[in-house]
This record gives C-alpha cells, structure tokens and sequence, in this order.
C-alpha cells in the first residue's frame, strides 16, 4: 500500500471509457459509501464544447427548470481518515479542449492537498462472455507500483484519451499511478449499465487498495444482469453459439498454461486490432 500512500484519487469519466457505466458506477458506490465535500470545480467554458457535450435541462424539486452543464470536479471524503488510505473522487466528462490544462488544473490541486496515488478506472467492450467473471487489466507506467502490486506495464502506443494524460502529468509530477481497466462484453452494450463490471472494478480497488466499499447490491444486481442476458441469448441460436466459442477462448486464457505474459500481450494485439483502447482519442 505504501507505492500509493494514503491519500488517493480515483478517476473516472464518462464517454466511450465507460462501457456499460461500469466506471462512473464504482465512482458512485463509492461516494454512496460515505460523505463527500467539493475540493475543487473547472470551469467548462474553458474545456468543453457544447455541440459537442450539451448542457441539459431539469426540473429541480419547487418545478423551476434549471441548467446542468457539463464538467469535473474532485471531492474527498468528510471527515478524513485519520488511520489508513482514503479515496478522492475524480469524476465528470472528458473535457473537448485543452487538456494539458485541464490535466495541470487538477494536479495543481492535488499536489496542493498532499494527494500520494492516483488510481484511474476505465471499461472497454471487449470480445469476452458476460458469463466469466470480468477481466481486469491492471497497469502502472511506475515501476515501484507494479512491484508492490504485481501489475503489468502497458506497451500501448497510439492516440490517448483523459485518463491517460492524467495519469501522465501526476507521474510527471512525482505522484504514482495505476489504471485498472474492465472487459464489457460488446455484445450487450445496449444492456446498460453493468453492475458486474463495476463490482469487479470494486473488487480490483479493495485489493490494491485495502480499501472496502459496500457493494452487496451490486452483486444482486451483477446476478440479475447475467440472467437476464442469459433469457435472451436462450431464444438466439447464433448469439448462444458465439457465447460458448467465447467461453471456450476466456476459458484457455484462464487455464494453467496460459501465463500472465500471454495474456497480457493478447489484450495489447486486442488493442491494436481495434486501433484504441486505454488512452484511446475516443475517450
């Protein structure tokens, strides 16, 4: 626990790095857990584009309608830990427009509150079964964190998005970093959100982490999601067939001659085949 220290961020935003809400999600069981206070706020007039990211219109609860615009903004928690690690939350939408200030902004900010690790969430859909366990691809570009935890070093190269800027200037900044990175099956992505990935990315954090954040009614949810995909893949011949030549596939990765090499370099041909993935423009 000491390559991340006791004072942590955790990423995550929302787009195209959040298949299935599984992110954004274990963000919100984890600010759920616990009481949060406002850090610090970016103004969007300065990252976003609102053709492309439109403020939306509610009702607040006296009927008068109100603007909600797009945006980030850290949080901590309230009261703070006074023994062992704590999360910051990170969370918000990718910003359009110049985001090395955007990623300075924050960094400013958590070098300013003695911030120690930082830790960025992401989903991706993936050609994986939604009935194995979701595969978590856990990384650090730090050679201290991936010793301490046993996590791999990514050798992506292509375009990058948010998350991995950010986690360029906190390294740059003398702040360790880790990404944890979960497999949505792609198709049932119309089935959103998926509770199961974001139970596993939950799982994933309290490992590295020690930190426990209640999750019993994802896992109720993770079963009901699973089933329900089942009850429709049950009345589809071919969708029933590609799932068993999935299974067949995860289950050869996850026996005992498949090494934790191979299948990391299966997850990077994974990535170049699709020309994207952790730190994708797209994101």
């Amino acid at each position: 626990m000491d390559a991340l220290g006791n004072r942590i961020i955790v990423a995550a935003f929302d787009g195209w790095n959040d298949a299935g809400e599984a992110a954004s999600g274990a963000i919100e069981a984890i600010r759920q857990s616990g009481d949060y206070e406002l850090v610090h706020a970016i103004d969007p007039e300065l990252y976003f584009d609102y053709q492309y990211t439109r403020p939306a219109t509610r009702m607040d609860a006296q009927g008068h309608r109100e603007l909600q615009w797009p945006g980030a903004a850290l949080w901590r928690p309230v009261p703070a830990a006074q023994i062992g690690p704590e999360f910051w939350l990170l969370t918000g939408s990718e910003p359009a427009r110049t985001w090395q200030a955007f990623a300075n902004e924050f960094i400013d900010v958590a070098l300013r509150d003695d911030v120690t690790g930082f830790l960025t969430l992401g989903a991706m859909l993936s050609d994986v079964p939604h009935t194995r366990p979701i595969s978590i691809f856990s990384s650090s570009p730090n050679e201290q964190v991936r010793e301490a935890h046993g996590l791999e070093r990514s050798l992506y190269e292509g375009p990058v998005g948010i998350l991995s800027v950010l986690e360029h200037f906190a390294e740059r900044a003398g702040i360790p970093t880790a990404g944890l990175w979960a497999s949505v099956p792609h198709y049932v992505a119309s089935a959103a959100p998926s509770p199961k990935a974001t139970l596993a990315l939950l799982d994933r954090l309290e490992e590295l982490t020690g930190i426990d954040v209640p999750r019993t009614h994802l896992r109720t949810e993770a079963a009901a999601w699973e089933a329900s995909i089942d009850a429709a893949a049950a009345d589809d011949e071919d969708m029933t067939e590609y799932i068993r030549q999935l299974e067949r596939t995860r289950d050869t990765w996850d026996s005992p001659e498949a090494s934790g090499d191979a299948i990391a370099q299966a997850f990077e041909r994974y990535l170049r085949r699709r020309g994207d993935g952790p730190g994708d423009h797209k994101r």
